[in-house]
């Protein structure tokens, strides 16, 4: 799979709660590489907690932070890196995202509520109606989510290493050949 993805970096994107850390760890596994969330990256940098970042400094700040993480991070080769779920946001990422191959994980709202029912860690899930926050977070960023190169759609039966399994079995399907002009 590394001689077929040449190296490039892997972007998961995707809502919060859509196991972008969790399959992040274990797709760096199963393809040898290091894993990098950028969301703890920034905790580590600032020594602060996301919800701090944002209650003390507002989300613009927070997402320069990220725009600036993923800036350093982008440069790395044979690196899986799980991002924020609103990185989508800022169009100077995509130009870093653009760097490696991006896959959506795809995860329907009422799933997202069961797992995040009890969070108390997002910071833009303050809301009452989770349901209704998701959703409206979900219509907002959705368009730009289908940007990925590759869209992976989970349910709620899925096991972490069944979601592993189809993105390896789908990347080749959507990494284009290295060009070889002795071939062409």
């Amino acid at each position: 799979m590394d001689r077929l993805l040449r190296g490039l970096n892997v972007y998961l994107i995707g809502m919060m709660g859509s196991g972008k850390s969790t399959v992040g760890k274990f797709l760096a596994h199963k393809l040898a590489y290091r894993f990098l969330d950028t969301d703890n990256t920034i905790e580590t940098l600032t020594q602060k907690s996301i919800n701090k970042i944002f209650e003390e400094d507002g989300e613009e700040v927070f997402r320069t932070l990220e725009n600036q993480v993923l800036a350093q991070v982008s440069s790395y080769l044979h690196t899986v890196i799980s991002t924020g779920g609103g990185i989508v946001l800022k169009k100077d990422n995509w130009a870093h995202l653009r760097d490696g191959m991006v896959i959506w994980l795809d995860v329907p709202v009422d799933v997202l509520v069961q797992r995040l029912k009890d969070d108390r860690s997002r910071p833009l899930l303050k809301e009452t109606d989770l349901q209704e926050k998701l959703t409206t977070i979900l219509a907002q960023r959705k368009h730009l989510y289908a940007q990925a190169d590759l869209t992976i759609t989970i349910n709620a039966e899925q096991t972490t290493e069944d979601i592993v399994a189809e993105i390896i079995k789908v990347i080749p399907s959507k990494v284009k050949p290295e060009f070889n002009p002795e071939l062409n």
